[in-house]
């Protein structure tokens, strides 16, 4: 599974958050966050471990999860093509709308100079 098919569904992503703000937590300690069952949230760590976005470690009996920054700059980088190509349609639609505003203003006759 890719890394956005991964991040699609909402537990996973709150389980990112989780991770980003809190550091390395056991899946006991993911867990206790969520009222889905262990089986399901041990489920949504797998995909997230095999999209690369979450790392494991085992530490004696307990298995220990942390981000992996890598895989979340690759979501961030693609994201930030489309921030960046709307920033560019919309500083293109801001000058023409000022162009157009300027031009509306320029073809009204002046009030009070009536050449009548």
């Amino acid at each position: 599974m890719d890394k956005f098919t991964a991040i699609a569904d909402i537990t996973r992503r709150r389980i990112i958050e989780l991770l980003a703000t809190e550091g390395e937590l056991s899946a006991t300690d993911i867990c206790g966050h969520f009222q889905v069952s262990p089986p399901a949230i041990s489920q949504h760590l797998k995909v997230l471990r095999e999209a690369g976005v979450v790392s494991v470690e085992k530490r004696a009996q307990q298995r220990i999860y942390r981000l992996n920054p890598e895989a979340m700059a690759e979501v961030e980088d693609w994201a930030k093509q489309f921030r960046e190509m709307w920033s560019r349609r919309f500083e293109k639609l801001d000058a023409l709308l000022e162009a157009r505003m300027k031009a509306g203003q320029q073809s009204k006759p002046s009030e009070g100079n009536d050449e009548s």
